[in-house]
C-alpha cells in the first residue's frame, strides 16, 4: 500500500448541515422517526469523511448512537461531524446533533454517534491509505485517544480481534 497522505487537521473536514422537520419525516407522535435522524448523520460524516480523504468513502459501522430528546415537526437539526482518529484505511467520525425553532430558540443536544468509514480507491473500489488527524484543541486530543478503544472494542465485537489482543481496552480495567 502506498503512503499515507499528508496529515490533516480537524477543521480541514468538519461538516455542518441542517435539516428543516417536515411532517413526512415524523412518527405518529410528530416527532422525529430515529432512522431518518441516521440518514442525516450518515450523510454528515460522509461528507466530513470524504473531504478528509479526498476518497470515495462507505460507511464501515455505527456506534454508540445516542438518541436524546425527541425533535418536533418544524424544528431544525444542526449536525456537526468531525474526524476523531484515522487508522490505516479507515477512519472514525463523531457526530453529534442539536435542534432548534427555526428562529433557533430552545437549542439543545439532541444525539450523538461515533461512525466510521473506509476510503476507496476511485478505480478499483479496494481500500487506500487515510491521511493522519492533526488534533489542537483538548476536546480533539480527548476523542482521539478514545478512538484507539472504541476501535478495540469494535473488532472484539465483530470477532476480528481477541479480547486478550485489546490492549488499550485492557487499560481501562487495571
Amino acid at each position: 500500500m502506498p503512503a499515507r497522505p499528508a496529515p490533516k487537521q480537524v477543521d480541514h473536514s468538519r461538516t455542518i448541515m441542517s435539516e428543516l422537520v417536515m411532517p413526512n419525516d415524523t412518527n405518529p407522535q410528530n416527532n422525529l422517526m430515529g432512522g431518518n435522524m441516521l440518514r442525516w448523520m450518515d450523510i454528515a460524516c460522509a461528507i466530513c469523511a470524504g473531504k478528509h480523504t479526498n476518497r470515495p468513502v462507505v460507511t464501515a459501522s455505527v456506534d454508540n448512537v445516542a438518541f436524546g430528546s425527541p425533535i418536533r415537526n418544524g424544528e431544525v437539526v444542526t449536525l456537526e461531524a468531525t474526524v476523531t482518529r484515522s487508522f490505516t484505511t479507515s477512519l472514525e467520525i463523531y457526530v453529534q446533533a442539536t435542534a432548534a425553532t427555526m428562529q433557533g430558540t430552545n437549542p439543545r443536544r439532541t444525539h450523538h454517534a461515533y461512525f466510521t468509514f473506509v476510503a476507496l480507491d476511485k478505480d478499483n473500489g479496494s481500500p487506500v491509505a487515510v491521511p493522519e488527524i492533526l488534533p489542537l484543541s483538548e476536546i480533539e486530543e480527548q476523542r482521539y485517544a478514545a478512538a484507539l478503544r472504541r476501535r478495540e472494542l469494535r473488532l472484539v465485537l465483530a470477532g476480528r480481534m481477541k479480547p486478550e489482543d485489546a490492549e488499550n481496552l485492557r487499560e481501562l480495567f487495571k
